[in-house]
């Protein structure tokens, strides 16, 4: 196979005023490494906070000049597999790749992925071979996506999870001085023909030797033995971390899981559970149903001998008539919850406040199962002023400029986006303060030029680095979990279960939802007005029909959220509100009142405003659920 060397001269003289990085080009000027990114990946103890700092501050003062060496070398390294190549035709040239290579969809590259996981060569994509495939969460109408995986991709996420570490240290201190009870979990994983692992990008890093293998540093002592993390029963695993994690109270600096919601679901399962948690301490045994060995044996070194004391201290702070600030009571030396409170996981903060007894809800950093893409450099900020800085030696950036409608912010809590087919990208340094864009990533796992989805808007800079704040993943009106329903999703589901009442002669003259969070864990509702044929009466409706319309919308819903309803319990049952008749006339009515047109009105399919929910609430006349989690298993 031909290659496009790098010019590493060239190169060299790019990053002159990137010292930290410009040690790795000096190497490889002189042979001692591979031309390849293990160069933009210095190596540094991430308990120096000063040179992990100065390795931030190189990195987002040369933002410019990493993007075009990242570029270039995704480029040289990639240019002669099969999709380059009908593009580039050979050539290296950064200017050609950006005028031939298109702005694509997953659909687009799915048939190149599909193959790589039918046996296909790595080549057909990437000129590194692809390890394995990671199972996204956004998915449309089926199947996870499935985003391609190198064995230096472990390493890319290695060196940003440790870019965490100084940055937290600069803004808490004493993190040495304790551990972490970090709640986290694996999902089922399944084999594809080619025999590469299908599976989300967390478990692949968690079953990884990076992440068995870490450095026990300050940022990662965790209270949960790995053998609980990775147990793939979710209940084992959530008691026996729970319980590792009260047993060590008087060690925990810092509390949290990856999202909001799974952190909830872990406090759910702490109300229903702790009077048999308080046993297993007081006993000082494991309970029986704890089966898997490896797990049982890890929790029974932490558990140790019978402790009453603790056993009853747990007993009275979990026993008393309310919860609130129960984190700050059960694990009194806790700093901060450190969780993921952006995007659809905003709609937990309220509910995090007031278990939190006051706590900093902080969130690190912002990443994908396509990519790792920034970092919070002020993590004590407010969840509503959260932004992150991309880091340039991640990916190569584009971004598409999104228009915003007014009067769709105004009614319905959300913006819709505008883009054009002809659009053209404009490039990382270049974005405007205030501006809205959808990210365009370029990897070094054989993705070209993919719209990732998420809506981002530039709220500052870093050195010449540019700030988000992550506004909302396009076209997704529903989440609770890692689940992510969107409006097309949302009217097949509908359109599926209406038939049911239809049948019977009555009609669905409009629908909307919401992500109801009020309870743990979140479930979806969905409003429905409904009528007779020929009449505006109301019909009278039957529990057993209505339920089974609940039943038919979620097993017409994708598999993550059927997974996240009936393995992971993320998820609740089902509900369909009735509401009276002219209800939506209602909601049309407040909509206008708050700046919308009535030309160009349209029914939201989901409700964000609390008081267009109040309207909706105010007039339901039936309340029905789903009476059984939908069908799922891994793959299907």
């Amino acid at each position: 196979m031909r290659a496009c060397p790098i010019n590493c001269t060239a190169v060299k003289q790019q990053l002159m005023t990137c010292s930290s990085i410009t040690n790795d080009v000096d190497r490889m000027s002189r042979g001692n490494i591979p031309c390849r990114s293990p160069a933009m990946l210095p190596d540094f103890d991430p308990n120096d906070t000063e040179a992990g700092m100065k390795i931030l501050e190189d990195l987002t003062e040369n933002v410019h000049r990493m993007q075009q060496l990242v570029l270039e070398e995704i480029i040289t390294r990639n240019a002669h597999t099969e999709y380059l190549e009908g593009f580039l035709n050979g050539q290296c040239d950064m200017q050609v790749f950006k005028d031939k290579v298109p702005v694509v969809n997953y659909e687009d590259i799915k048939p190149y992925i599909e193959r790589i996981a039918n046996g296909d060569s790595s080549n057909v994509i990437s000129a590194e071979p692809i390890i394995e495939l990671l199972t996204s969460s956004g998915t449309s109408g089926g199947q996870p996506k499935m985003m391609p995986s190198t064995a230096e991709d472990l390493h890319r996420k290695t060196f940003f999870y440790n870019l965490l570490v100084p940055v937290m240290n600069k803004y808490v201190d004493g993190l040495d001085e304790g551990k972490a009870m970090y709640l986290l979990f694996v999902k089922p994983e399944t084999k594809t023909p080619s025999g590469l692992m299908a599976r989300p990008v967390l478990t692949s890093y968690y079953k990884s030797s990076n992440f068995k293998n870490r450095p026990f540093n300050r940022f990662n002592i965790y209270t949960s033995p790995d053998e609980t993390i990775l147990c793939s029963d979710s209940k084992q695993s959530m008691y026996c971390q729970l319980l590792c994690g009260l047993v060590q109270r008087q060690e925990v600096l810092r509390v949290g899981a990856v999202f909001a919601s799974a952190f909830l679901r872990a406090i759910k399962f702490l109300e229903d559970n702790w009077n048999e948690l308080c046993s297993n301490i007081r006993a000082g045994r494991v309970s029986d149903w704890i089966t898997d060995p490896s797990c049982r044996n890890a929790v029974s070194l932490i558990l140790g001998k019978p402790d009453p004391e603790l056993a009853d201290l747990i007993e009275h702070e979990c026993g008393g008539e309310s919860w609130e600030g129960i984190i700050k009571k059960l694990w009194p030396r806790t700093k901060y919850i450190e969780v993921i409170v952006t995007g659809s996981m905003a709609q937990y903060v309220s509910t995090l406040e007031f278990y939190s007894g006051g706590l900093p809800l902080v969130s690190t950093m912002y990443a994908s199962s396509e990519c790792y893409f920034g970092i919070n450099f002020k993590p004590l900020s407010k969840p509503s002023d959260v932004s992150y800085t991309l880091i340039p030696n991640m990916a190569y950036f584009e971004f598409l400029p999104v228009n915003k409608n007014h009067d769709d912010v105004q009614c319905n809590g959300v913006c819709k986006e505008n883009c054009g087919e002809d659009v053209e990208t404009v490039e990382l340094v270049d974005v405007k303060l205030g501006q809205y864009y959808e990210i365009v990533v370029t990897t070094f796992t054989g993705l070209y030029r993919y719209r990732v989805g998420d809506i981002l808007m530039v709220t500052g800079f870093h050195n010449k680095a540019p700030q988000f704040r992550f506004v909302h993943r396009r076209n997704v009106v529903l989440s609770i979990d890692t689940d992510k329903t969107n409006e097309d999703d949302l009217l097949k589901a509908v359109t599926k279960a209406k038939a049911i009442v239809e049948s019977l002669g009555f009609l669905l003259i409009e629908y909307t939802s919401y992500a109801d969070t009020s309870s743990i864990p979140g479930h979806y509702v969905i409003f429905w007005e409904l009528t007779s044929k020929g009449s505006n009466h109301l019909p009278v409706l039957d529990p057993n029909l209505m339920e089974q319309c609940c039943s038919t919308v979620e097993e017409s819903l994708d598999s993550v959220y059927r997974r996240c309803r009936r393995k992971d319990n993320s998820i609740g049952a089902l509900e369909i509100r009735v509401v009276q008749h002219g209800t939506f006339d209602a909601l049309m009515d407040f909509c206008v009142s708050q700046g919308s047109s009535v030309n160009q009105y349209k029914t939201p399919r989901c409700i964000k405003s609390e008081e267009a929910i109040n309207i909706l609430d105010s007039r339901v006349v039936g309340r029905f659920f789903s009476r059984n989690a939908p069908y799922w298993e891994p793959g299907k």
